[in-house]
C-alpha cells in the first residue's frame, strides 16, 4: 500500500508499505480521506519538538471498516463508515480520571509521538473510531477533527450567546472558532494581519474582522463592545505577541484560552490576572467532541466546506506539502483522497 512518510525534517515522500495487521482491540480501517494539517507542516519543517522520526504522518482520517472485535463497545461492525479519534490515552491517571483524556500525561497523537493513517489502510484502537452518518461527505469527514480543536477552544473558554469573542489568528483553526462562535450566538472578532484571510472570513460569515498591522485591536475591541471588552479571548497562533495581547482584549471578569503553541516562552504581566481577575486556560486537541463537529457539519450551522482549497490524490502529497510549507498563504485545508 502506499503511505506519507517523513523520514526526516524536509525529507518527505510517498512511499510502499506493507498493509498492517490489527493487533488484539484494533480495527483495520481502509482509509478514504485524510487532511493535511498544520502540524503535518511543522513536522515537516522540524519545527515541531514532539515529532520523531521516520514519521507517517496524518491525525485527520475517515475510511471504512475492514476488520474489528465483534465485542466493541461502540458497536461498529465491518462496512460501517468512521471517523478516527487520534488522540490515544491511558485511561489511568489523573486527568484520563476525570474525563480529561487529551491532557493524558501519557498522551500519544497520531503522526506525532506515533504512526498517523495517511496511507491507504490503518489499525486503530476500536473504541477510538466515532461512527458517522452514511450520508456524510467523504471530505467533509476529513475536516471533522480540525472542527474538534476550534470547539475545545470554545468549550474551555465556556462561551456563551450574546457574548463577544475575540479570536487571534484567522488559520483553519481560528476561522473554524469564529464560525463556531457565530453559531453559537456569540460575536466572533477575527484578528489577523494577513488581509487577504481576514475578508475571506467576512465572506464566511465573521460578524468582525480587525487587521491588526493597520489597526490597534485594543482600541477596536473596545469600539466594537462598547468598552466592555471581550468575554472571551481565543488564542490560536502561539505568537508570543499574540498572547501577551490577549490579556489586553478581555473583559474585566473574562476568560482567555491558549491554543496556539508558542516556540518560546511568553513574559506575561500578572497583575493583570489579578486586577481583571480572568480565567486563563490551556486548550490542548480534543476530547469527546466528534459527534459535536459532525452534527455542526452536518446540521450546516459551520460550512467546512468554504476553507477546502484542493482535494488532491495520494501521489501528490509530497510535493504538495513542500509546496504549502513554501507558500502557506496559498493554502487555507487540503485533503487528500484516496479514492481517486
Amino acid at each position: 500500500m502506499k503511505g506519507v512518510k517523513l523520514a526526516k525534517p524536509w525529507d518527505v515522500a510517498v512511499v510502499d508499505m506493507e498493509k498492517p495487521v490489527p493487533k488484539e482491540g484494533e480495527a483495520l480501517i481502509r482509509i478514504m480521506t485524510a487532511g493535511i494539517c498544520g502540524s503535518d507542516i511543522g513536522a515537516f519543517r522540524g519545527t515541531n519538538g514532539l515529532v520523531s522520526y521516520p514519521r507517517i504522518i496524518g491525525h485527520e482520517l475517515a475510511g471504512i471498516v475492514e476488520s474489528i472485535p465483534e465485542n466493541n463497545p461502540k458497536g461498529i461492525k465491518v462496512g460501517d463508515k468512521v471517523i478516527i479519534d487520534p488522540y490515544l490515552y491511558c485511561g489511568k491517571c489523573y486527568p484520563c480520571s476525570i474525563g480529561r483524556t487529551n491532557c493524558c500525561t501519557d498522551l500519544h497523537v497520531l503522526g506525532v509521538h506515533i504512526d498517523g493513517g495517511m496511507a491507504e489502510y490503518f489499525c486503530h484502537p476500536a473504541d477510538m473510531l466515532v461512527k458517522m452518518p452514511e450520508d456524510m461527505d467523504w471530505i467533509l469527514a476529513a475536516m471533522a477533527e480540525p472542527l474538534t480543536i476550534s470547539l475545545h477552544g470554545v468549550h474551555r473558554g465556556g462561551l456563551k450567546a450574546g457574548e463577544f469573542c475575540a479570536i487571534y489568528g484567522a488559520g483553519p483553526i481560528g476561522l473554524l472558532a469564529a464560525l463556531i462562535a457565530e453559531a453559537y450566538g456569540a460575536h466572533a472578532i477575527l484578528i489577523d494581519v494577513v488581509q487577504e484571510r481576514l475578508d475571506f472570513g467576512k465572506e464566511l460569515g465573521v460578524e468582525y474582522i480587525i487587521n491588526s498591522g493597520k489597526e490597534d485591536p485594543v482600541a477596536e475591541v473596545a469600539k466594537i463592545t462598547g468598552g466592555t471588552m471581550a468575554q472571551l479571548v481565543m488564542e490560536c497562533t502561539g505568537a508570543n505577541v499574540c498572547i501577551r495581547g490577549s490579556l489586553d482584549l478581555v473583559s474585566n471578569a473574562g476568560r482567555i484560552t491558549f491554543t496556539g503553541w508558542p516556540k518560546s516562552e511568553t513574559s506575561l504581566p500578572t497583575d493583570v490576572f489579578t486586577k481583571k481577575e480572568i480565567d486563563i486556560r490551556g486548550a490542548r486537541t480534543s476530547a469527546g467532541e466528534f459527534e459535536e463537529a459532525i452534527d455542526l457539519i452536518m446540521s450546516g450551522r459551520v460550512d467546512v466546506k468554504k476553507i477546502l482549497t484542493k482535494v488532491i490524490k495520494v501521489d501528490e502529497a509530497a510535493d504538495t506539502i513542500i509546496d504549502i510549507e513554501k507558500n502557506p498563504g496559498n493554502y487555507m485545508k487540503v485533503v487528500v483522497d484516496f479514492r481517486s
